[in-house]
């Protein structure tokens, strides 16, 4: 997914508080400082996984599509790579993004 072109593609991402603070579900391994974007190539994949990440109670959730060009730029700009998963949520693509300190 990285070397093509992309900038009309569309991925599927999991948003939290849609109607209010809106924002990008992340994830961070525990055992290591690794934080990622589920994303999905598909809408059901991601409707499949949707209950599978870590979340704080009470927040609200949706799938939503977004440009792959400019969820590559949010997950650059605030430091978490991008995992491509499929619908049991194995990862096919690690897109790292990141900033290493």
């Amino acid at each position: 997914m990285q070397n093509s072109n992309n900038s009309d593609k569309w991925v599927w991402v999991i948003i939290l508080n849609p109607e209010d603070d809106a924002h990008i579900l992340g994830q961070q391994f525990k055992d290591s400082d690794e934080a990622f974007i589920p994303t999905f190539l598909e809408k059901d994949h991601a409707l499949m996984c949707m209950n599978r990440f870590a979340k704080e109670k009470g927040h609200k959730s949706e799938v939503q599509a977004m440009l792959y060009d400019e969820l590559v730029k949010y997950a650059a700009g605030n430091d978490f790579n991008l995992f491509i998963l499929d619908g049991e949520g194995a990862v096919l693509e690690k897109i790292l993004l990141a900033t290493e300190d």
